[in-house]
């Protein structure tokens, strides 16, 4: 038999040189490369969260304090959780604006405009910009925005006493460690969202409220109020959990605003009631704001955009507009909004000057009015539109905020010096003291602009030289895990050639190579151990994290396993250019495809409707071609085409399912057709030679199951539960004991049935489809119980087009000569070829289509708990997670089952599909690996996490998933080709 491509044998008679058969040896050593498979990609998935998700903080920095008196005593922060700015600003529908006070202050007393919030917008770390200054630190990821991973100065810290009152999320965040505070929250019971939550903002109010009149009896308060730098702030959740609860267009939430607009009258009049002195600072602003949908997270200007108000001792009055519109100059605030943008004139404040901030930016703004050091990690800018000071004292402020972000620079600097051997300095800020020194001269000579900008522009390069050092281990790191991936899939690709082709072989006899002695191999883990130990060395006088001689440790280990194979490495080169012209381009053009269509699933992973436009190309494609070159069975280019555009419908459906319980008992009768039509081809088919493998009749007679019948009745049975089930709880009924008993006795002896049917391939197949309906079905509450038969169609057409293409290839050989008996490994498998990478790359289309057919697999929060309600309907977390995790595994059973069964037939090595399988997925685990991020929303920054974990953790679940469906297909038997030869005869 001819070969055909650089993984066959032009020869077709030769042994393996690199491992012979299935011996003991190598099904150790696949043990062995399966362990540090599973070791690798646990090791290599941290390494993300040493990259993306380093915290930027670093402590050690002295606080800068102004060198000028502060303008205010007290500061007093308003934070209306969730408010949008276009809510706040613009009229309700009567004309009437809904922030009456503050509309007056922005006239009459102090400066306002948009605070842009930079993703994820979400409570925790709008907070966190507002009052320290820097954006959420990436490593909070890991805790879910909830807790302190490292702790952080802020505002309150530098405060001399600070006061509290909000939301039990929020507020001990900053004052739960903080000496110096008084504080209060309200349970968490509170947060109903049945109900109109402005009553949470009120609390906040009549906290502090009645502390103040408290004070007038209790004369240690009365001390503690009255001293010098202290700090209000009340967090106000009433428009957030309305939003969500009723959405921001609703009566409910507009109504809010005027609630968070009375209590900011409210605060103003009580405070300067009791102090009467003209000596507070007041800040209004909103942590982010909320989506249409009354969700928040992304960076939509719905989310970021946020209103800030602010008025008292220290801040500007009103200024009117100089002229009606500004050229853009370029700048970009953090959510990519420019500068200077046109105030909406449904808003009735384009007369007056509008100063849009960094929500960063509050930070260094409430420590200047205050005279307190800025916060040592702010990274934020003090808006000098804002602070109301002399040039001078505004030279000063500004130094000082330039001090402070510069101090950062040069700690991380020092830190990363120290544990340097090459340290590579931040080469702009290398003169650093001597911009410091201009800086001052000029200020003592009274030339405060140019000191200005010299201070604005050393501070702008202290930043870039912060974002230096967050990323100055990057390219290390990221090449490391990047060589230790290419390493590992070398490895398999050496090991898929040794042991399951004959290219070693033929490469070794055309070469004369010879292959490495035991010494030798003994050198190149001795020189392994040397470069191990010398970069571990090298690594430890630079005192890296423990991890980081892991990766680096892996990486030199995979690549000296290579090197011990150098020979075959030449070998193969050599033997490649002997090869004829056209397998090279034919290898080529296969490598390229390939790669194009795993790039293609990673595109998937964003946008599954791709997969529509896929099976309607691939179900025209695959149709045409079963027309052309496969002449005997008409029905299969129909077939073919019906399935692949039936399928393509599911990954346009919502990833939220709908209910309909209509659809799902529909589902239950198509099962039960398809089981009928799988049948009628069993029976009827045994005398083609195209499925004479696959019904193989000549060890089993045709004859009507019983077992067949048993199983249509339990699909039967389980779509008459679903019907019952949902009944009672549409009806607020509860779901009968007898009814969960009965369902569970269904499924569970439902997925017994297939180990008693017959071993030919359809038979079993379908066995295992019937068997694997009924749990399904008990499972869904929408159209996913359709993809289950629309999933199992396809796999058919997979099978018979593989099935006609194999027996039509073989009846062609048979008449020049039965070379497939030559070329076989044990268990009656032959070499893989070429062609053959086929097999293991349209499974993985098609796993990935079973991941996204119905929902989005990386978010389970995609997917509907109550499809669990059948089996249980008492909160149990682990059960009901249990369930919702099998229902989802069962579509991957089918594809796993489905390729096994090819894999007899086709006479191919399963495991060396398995390890295909895994380089396959490790090559768009290396893309996912380049495209995790560390801002943006907590969807997109979850999102990338979960694609890089999908793909990395298939190394043990395809195989977990192997070995279960191995218990149903170890048995299958397909036709013999003798005999396949004697019917076509």
């Amino acid at each position: 038999m001819r070969g055909d491509g650089i993984l066959d044998s032009p020869h077709g008679d030769q042994i393996n040189a690199a491992g012979v058969h299935k011996s003991g040896r190598l099904e150790s050593r696949e043990r062995w490369l399966v362990v540090l498979g599973v070791v690798l990609h646990a090791v290599y998935m941290l390494s993300i969260f040493d990259i993306y998700f380093k915290t930027p903080i670093v402590h050690g920095m002295d606080p800068v304090k102004p060198r000028y008196a502060a303008p205010a005593k007290r500061l007093v922060l308003l934070v209306a959780d969730g408010l949008r700015a276009d809510k706040f600003f613009e009229p309700d529908l009567q004309g009437q604006f809904r922030a009456p006070f503050l509309r007056s202050i922005m006239k009459t007393k102090g400066r306002w405009g948009v605070s842009h919030a930079r993703p994820p917008t979400e409570s925790r770390p709008g907070h966190v910009a507002i009052i320290a200054g820097f954006y959420e630190d990436p490593s909070a990821v890991t805790k879910g925005w909830k807790a302190n991973p490292v702790e952080f100065d802020s505002v309150f810290n530098r405060s001399r006493h600070t006061i509290s009152f909000g939301s039990p999320d929020i507020v001990p965040i900053f004052c739960s460690a903080l000496s110096h505070s008084t504080w209060n929250t309200y349970p968490h019971e509170f947060e109903d969202f049945a109900s109109d939550a402005s009553f949470l903002d009120h609390w906040s109010f009549d906290q502090f409220k009645s502390l103040l009149n408290k004070s007038h009896e209790d004369l240690r308060l009365k001390k503690l109020l009255l001293q010098d730098n202290l700090v209000v702030f009340l967090h106000l959740l009433g428009c957030d959990t309305n939003g969500h609860a009723h959405r921001p267009y609703s009566s409910i939430y507009l109504n809010n605003v005027k609630v968070v607009d009375h209590i900011a009258e409210s605060v103003y009049n009580l405070v300067e009631g009791y102090y009467k002195d003209n000596r507070t600072a007041y800040i209004f602003t909103a942590d982010h704001g909320m989506s249409d949908k009354g969700s928040h997270g992304d960076g939509h200007p719905t989310n970021t955009d946020t209103p800030l108000v602010a008025w008292g001792a220290g801040i500007q009055n009103p200024k009117r507009l100089s002229q009606a519109s500004h050229a853009d100059d370029g700048f970009r605030f953090v959510d990519d909004h420019g500068h200077d943008m046109p105030t909406p004139v449904q808003w009735g404040l384009g007369g007056l000057e509008r100063i849009d901030v960094n929500q960063a930016d509050i930070t260094p703004l409430m420590a200047a009015v205050l005279g307190l050091p800025c916060p040592v990690n702010s990274v934020g800018s003090l808006p000098l539109g804002y602070i109301n000071l002399s040039k001078a004292e505004e030279a000063e402020a500004l130094l000082a905020n330039t001090k402070q972000v510069l101090n950062q620079f040069i700690r991380k600097s020092q830190l990363k010096q120290s544990n340097s051997l090459h340290f590579k300095p931040f080469k702009p800020l290398e003169n650093y003291s001597l911009v410091l020194h201009q800086i001052e001269d000029l200020m003592s000579r009274g030339s405060f602009e140019p000191a200005m900008e010299l201070s604005q522009n050393l501070r702008r390069l202290a930043l870039e030289g912060l974002h230096y050092f967050q990323t100055y281990d990057w390219l290390m790191l990221m090449t490391t895990v990047t060589l230790g991936y290419v390493g590992w899939m070398v490895n398999l690709i050496l090991h898929v050639l040794k042991f399951y082709t004959s290219l070693i072989d033929n490469a070794y006899k055309r070469n004369k190579a010879v292959v490495y002695s035991g010494s030798t191999t003994r050198k190149v883990d001795l020189c392994g151990c040397i470069v191990m130990g010398v970069l571990s060395t090298l690594l430890f006088l630079q005192n890296t994290p423990f991890l980081y001689h892991i990766y680096v440790s892996m990486t030199v280990f995979l690549w000296t396993q290579i090197w011990k194979d150098f020979e075959i490495l030449k070998a193969i080169w050599r033997y490649m250019f002997s090869c004829k012209f056209s397998y090279l381009v034919k290898l080529f053009a296969i490598c390229v495809l390939t790669v194009l269509i795993l790039e293609f699933l990673v595109m998937s992973f964003s946008d599954r409707r791709l997969y529509t436009w896929c099976f309607l190309i691939v179900g025209v494609g695959a149709a045409l071609f079963a027309f052309n070159n496969i002449r005997g069975p008409s029905f299969l280019s129909i077939f073919t085409l019906a399935t692949c555009w039936f399928l393509s419908i599911f990954t346009l459906m919502p990833a939220e399912i709908p209910d309909n319980t209509q659809l799902v008992l529909a589902s239950g009768a198509m099962v039960i057709l398809v089981g009928v039509a799988g049948r009628w081809f069993d029976l009827r088919s045994g005398g083609n030679k195209y499925w004479f493998a696959i019904v193989d009749h000549d060890t089993m007679p045709p004859k009507v199951s019983k077992l067949f019948l048993f199983q249509v009745l339990l699909v039967c049975l389980s779509s008459g539960m679903v019907w019952l089930s949902t009944s009672h709880r549409t009806q607020k009924q509860e779901l009968l004991t007898l009814h969960q008993i009965i369902n569970w006795l269904v499924a569970g002896v439902s997925m017994g049935l297939p180990f008693f049917s017959p071993p030919s391939l359809i038979s079993r197949l379908l066995s295992i489809f019937l068997g694997f309906a009924p749990p399904f079905l008990l499972l869904s509450i929408g159209y996913e119980a359709l993809f289950y038969s629309a999933l199992s169609l396809t796999l058919a057409a997979w099978i018979l087009v593989e099935c006609a293409l194999l027996n039509l290839n073989k009846v062609k050989s048979f008449t020049m000569n039965d070379d497939d008996t030559k070329v076989k490994l044990n268990y009656g498998e032959r070499y893989l070829q070429l062609p053959d990478l086929r097999v293991p790359l349209i499974f993985m289309i098609l796993f990935n289509v079973a991941f996204f057919g119905t929902g989005n697999f990386a978010s389970i929060a995609s997917f509907e708990i109550s499809s669990v309600y059948r089996f249980i309907t008492i909160f149990s977390p682990f059960l009901m997670a249990a369930l919702l995790i099998f229902k989802l595994f069962i579509p991957f059973l089918l594809v796993i089952c489905a390729l096994s069964a090819l894999t007899k037939l086709m006479h191919i090595p399963r495991l060396g599909c398995y390890f295909i399988v895994i380089l396959f997925s490790d090559i768009m685990t290396v893309h996912f690996f380049f495209l995790v991020r560390n801002t943006g929303s907590w969807m997109e920054i979850g999102n990338s996490i979960s694609h890089f974990g999908i793909m990395s953790a298939q190394v043990v679940f395809v195989l977990l998933l192997f070995a279960l469906t191995n218990l149903y297909t170890k048995d299958i038997k397909v036709g013999s080709s003798q005999l396949l030869f004697r019917k076509s005869n």
